[in-house]
């Protein structure tokens, strides 16, 4: 099943340290606290994204990981911003900035163009550096351990470990080949010291694991072969579950011979920084408390962000992650911009990777919206907003070639070859149809759960972080948000039809061909989403998708019979099959 993405970024890497330098002399000139940690932060996790896509690189130019000078310029860079930033830390936000060599960054500066990924625990799932520090100090281990970053995130995170353990720089290494059966490829001449030194201990760190472990595991495996054996090898991950379902017995194996330092095994949040948010609060009539949402209300723990709840002196809130650095930067950018246009609930701030909200009153409308067409037209005023790029550049997203292949494999999955097939040649005579796809910053959850019913009207919730989620779908054409606004309510042609010259008339773009051809990567997509989450309402949600998904393909061969090729590629919207009614 086709679900998950980490699309890389293609940036040049002057641009990318003028941007660390500017966040570091922003954060010189702030007075000491949590907001002037946080852009050090920011600054240093942009750091491990520039020595990550320089490694990578060469990497790509070698076929091997090596040691190289730009490499141990970075290393040395990534180091002292994260002692520089555990000094903060421990100083609780009033330790001065010093002792960070800009004149490595700006020799890391030249290395052209380079690939780089946002690290999914900072951007999704309220992973802070702070964590890895303290791991580390409750480790026991010494200044002489070589630590071992896995790329991407580990790059950063193994910066970390080994400032707080005062040991030599990091190195880091690249995983390769299938994701559960990764493999290093790399010169021994990387570690700078002898491996056969029985005492030396090795710190290998990296978030995770995931569903293989294999990432961990490959690291532990190359490190065999060059004599070091698992009493010498400390794994430092974000939690201590161990390796999901798809790891094998071997994997299982090198995981419980290994030690273990997870990161998040203390309540880091809840004894650490939750009181800190709270004080950067002030105004708070009570502490933060866990956000309890409706229970019949579908949930995905998978994509989850982590919330909570609060009353100040001004209101509710709802403190939910954004994520650290540029993610919580955007996020904060377009609910400001969202909630000025008066689709979102108003915007209090971001306080160290958490947007603050205030919090509706309101009920959700459920599965019949009250006042339809009154509805309709907030979405159509709502999707042209987006259309006509009211928030902003679009970041990455799958291209619309990768949505199709999705489609069509999540449908073998659920649905079996014949109806595969189906839908291979229904997109295939789409494919070479009308205008390329022009991405913008799509919802991408248009869910009726997703929007509140006040006196006002309706808003818009969770509107800032799905075209950035862990998944495949990314940014998009507006044509993906059209149809999942026909998918989830049941749109008319006609209602579909006022919608698209809704976008229009704002100067949108809209492509008919791109909506037939969203709408089955829509349904697909949905239904390998929420099948594969756990919970009653996810079930039962995931298997009307399916259901809608098989209606759609069976319809399809009749329908294409009796349509001519030239008159499905400009189909109106709402007349695919499947969507030829009016909602009753």
């Amino acid at each position: 099943m086709m679900l998950y993405g980490n699309p890389a970024r293609l940036e040049n890497a002057a641009s990318v340290a003028a941007s660390i330098s500017t966040l570091l002399h922003r954060a010189g000139s702030m007075p000491s606290g949590i907001d002037r940690h946080a852009v050090l932060a920011h600054a240093f996790i942009r750091a491990g994204e520039l020595v990550q896509g320089i490694a990578d690189a060469e990497f790509d130019r070698c076929g091997v990981d090596a040691r190289s000078r730009m490499q141990d310029k970075g290393a040395t860079l990534l180091l002292a911003m994260a002692v520089a930033l555990d000094r903060s830390w421990r100083s609780n936000f009033r330790e001065e900035l010093s002792d960070i060599p800009l004149s490595l960054l700006r020799q890391l500066g030249s290395a052209g163009w380079i690939s780089t990924r946002v690290g999914e625990g900072y951007a999704h799932y309220a992973l802070y550096p702070e964590a890895y520090l303290e791991a580390a100090r409750r480790s026991g281990l010494g200044s002489e351990t070589l630590v071992i970053g896995i790329r991407s995130i580990g790059t950063s995170l193994g910066a970390l470990v080994a400032a707080a353990l005062q040991a030599r720089p990091a190195i880091s290494l690249r995983p390769v080949g299938h994701p559960f059966r990764r493999e290093i490829r790399a010169e021994p001449g990387i570690l700078t010291i002898a491996a056969s030194d029985s005492d030396l201990q090795f710190a290998v760190v990296d978030e995770g694991p995931g569903m293989s472990g294999s990432s961990f595991a490959s690291v532990a495996r190359w490190l065999f072969d060059l004599g070091i054996g698992p009493a010498q090898i400390h794994f430092f991950s974000s939690h201590g579950n161990g390796p999901g379902e798809a790891a094998g017995r071997e994997i299982r194996a090198i995981w419980q011979g290994c030690r273990h330092h997870p990161a998040l095994s203390c309540d880091f949040f809840d004894q650490t920084l939750k009181p800190c948010i709270e004080s950067r609060l002030g105004s708070l009539e009570g502490a933060l408390k866990p956000y309890s949402p409706t229970p019949s209300t579908p949930r995905d723990g998978r994509f989850e962000r982590l919330k909570f709840s609060t009353t100040t002196t001004h209101g509710r809130l709802l403190v939910k992650f954004a994520g650290l650095g540029d993610s919580g930067e955007r996020k904060l950018r377009d609910a400001q911009t969202l909630a000025t246009e008066g689709f979102s609930p108003g915007v209090v701030g971001l306080c160290y990777g958490f947007l603050l909200q205030e919090h509706a009153t309101a009920r959700r409308p459920g599965c019949t919206i009250h006042d339809r067409a009154r509805f309709l037209q907030t979405l159509a005023s709502y999707l042209s907003f987006r259309a006509g790029g009211g928030l902003g550049p679009a970041g990455p997203g799958a291209t619309v070639d990768t949505l199709r292949r999705m489609a069509i494999e999540n449908s073998l999955e659920l649905l079996g070859p014949r109806f595969a097939s189906t839908l291979e040649c229904h997109l295939q005579r789409l494919s070479d149809a009308g205008a390329p796809a022009r991405v913008v910053r799509t919802d991408n959850r248009l869910q009726s759960w997703k929007w509140l019913v006040t006196s006002d009207g309706f808003l818009k919730v969770d509107a800032v972080d799905h075209c950035e989620a862990h998944d495949l779908v990314g940014c998009q054409d507006i044509a993906w948000d059209i149809a999942g606004s026909i998918v989830e309510y049941r749109l008319s042609a006609a209602e579909a039809g006022a919608i698209c010259n809704a976008i229009r008339s704002a100067g949108g773009n809209v492509e008919p061909h791109l909506i037939a051809t969203m709408l089955p990567c829509y349904l697909a997509f949905q239904s390998g989403l929420w099948g594969t989450a756990t919970g009653a309402a996810a079930e039962a949600l995931a298997r009307s998708y399916v259901h809608r998904l098989k209606s759609f393909l069976h319809l399809l061969p009749q329908y294409e019979s009796q349509t001519r090729s030239n008159d499905l590629r400009s189909t109106p919207a709402g007349t695919a099959p499947g969507f030829t009614t009016s909602r009753k």
